[in-house]
Formats: structure tokens, C-alpha cells, sequence
């Protein structure tokens, strides 16, 4: 059903997220991240309160791992969930339960970790690691990308895709950066055109918000075609 991404920044502190289905609207139920936190992922079977949860614990000062094990300790149908975190020094786990849907796996890297059931391939996970590894100077959103485009094409989800979605999270209690992409036929490739024409606008945004006075006057965007 999902396979996704986790990661952090060392050298901006950002968290993010990337991670694509066949199902509608993954974004707003696998994907949880706080600023100056870390980021949780609960997929297969969904329980959003799950992701909640794991921020809490991470707010506590709790390791990814002491996260995890405590969300898997604490669900009565841990069976049925795929869990992934990554705290604020950047150390990764992630957990799948036996009922975890068909091809399942997992990899762990320098700041992230990636997870996947339904998988074409079990090798996914660790491919998309190596894509987030590979360019560690770019802006984060574009390494967790990167990571899914590589995840998709291993080989990626054994049914079609329908939706994606990234997260990124910075220094304000609201996110940096929130696409989604739902039922589309390329959600990745959707996913991926939005980042492009939502990256030049970050710092307007932000201006808007904290310093109204120094953005720049308003440029309505072109029109879309119908």
C-alpha cells in the first residue's frame, strides 16, 4: 500500500517527509513531523493517533527507538502497523508487524529511514536511502524526492500509485513545506512539479507571516488553464 521516507538536515535541523500510495490521500494520514522534534510515520493499516503519539514522545526527549518500541508496547493491534521515527540527533527505527501487507521491508541511513509495504522488490527501501545520501547539500525537500522517485523507479508499490505527499518542517510550529498530491496517475511526478513551483515562493511566505513589511508586493500567478 505505502512506501516513504524519513529524514533530517544536520546542517538546517529541518524534518521531512516524503511517501506515495495507491490509496487517497496518504499525506494527511501516514505523515506526522514537529519543528525541533523529528517525524513519525504509521502506515499499512493507519492510525493517525499513532503518529501523534510519537511526537509527544519525541517532544519528551525519547530516542526513535525508545518511541517506537513504546507506540508498539502501547497499540493492542501493533500487528497490524508499520511504524518509522527520527529524533533530533538524527537516529532512526522503524517496525513492521507480522500482518504487515505483502513484500515489506525497511533500511536505516545517515538521517533517515525508509519503510514500505506492498513492495515490488524488498531492496526499495535501501535504494531510496541511497538516493537521500546521495546529494546531502540540497534542500531536504529535494533529497526526500529524490528518495521517492528512486523508490518508484526500483520498482516501487505492486499496485498503482494514487497519491504523495512531502513534508517539511523548520523553525516555525507550522510547516515549511505541505504537498499533496491525491489520485492523480503520477502522484510522484505531480509531487514533484508542485516542489518546483512552491520552492521560489518559501521566503515570501515566511516574510508574509513574520515581517509582512519587507515581502515583496503581491504577483498574482498565472492563470491556469482549464
Amino acid at each position: 500500500m505505502t512506501f516513504s521516507i524519513a529524514g533530517r538536515c544536520p546542517r538546517t535541523g529541518m524534518f521531512g517527509i516524503a511517501i506515495t500510495t495507491s490509496s487517497i490521500c496518504v499525506a494527511s494520514r501516514c505523515a506526522w513531523a514537529r519543528a525541533g522534534v523529528g517525524a513519525v510515520l504509521t502506515q499499512n493499516f493507519t492510525d493517525p493517533r499513532l503518529g501523534i503519539r510519537g511526537l509527544d514522545l519525541l517532544a519528551t526527549g525519547r530516542s526513535a527507538a525508545e518511541t517506537v518500541h513504546a507506540l508498539v508496547r502501547e497499540n493492542q493491534h501493533a500487528a497490524y502497523r508499520q511504524l518509522a521515527a527520527i529524533d533530533r540527533r538524527g537516529k532512526t527505527s522503524y517496525f513492521s508487524g507480522e500482518k504487515t501487507l505483502g513484500t515489506h521491508a525497511g533500511a536505516e541511513g545517515e538521517q533517515c529511514v525508509a519503510v514500505g509495504n506492498l513492495l515490488s522488490d524488498p531492496e526499495i527501501p535501501r535504494e531510496m536511502v541511497r538516493a537521500f545520501s546521495a546529494d546531502p547539500d540540497r534542500h531536504l525537500a529535494h533529497r526526500l524526492l529524490r528518495a521517492l522517485e528512486r523508490g518508484v523507479a526500483a520498482g516501487g508499490e505492486i499496485s498503482p500509485l494514487h497519491s504523495a505527499g512531502l513534508l517539511v518542517v523548520h523553525d516555525q510550529p507550522w510547516p515549511l513545506v505541505d504537498l499533496r498530491a491525491d489520485w492523480q496517475e503520477d502522484p510522484v511526478r505531480a509531487l514533484r512539479d508542485l516542489w518546483a513551483r512552491y520552492e521560489p515562493q518559501i521566503k515570501t511566505f515566511l516574510l508574509w507571516a513574520l515581517s509582512p513589511g519587507e515581502a515583496p508586493p503581491f504577483q498574482p500567478e498565472e492563470k491556469l488553464e482549464a
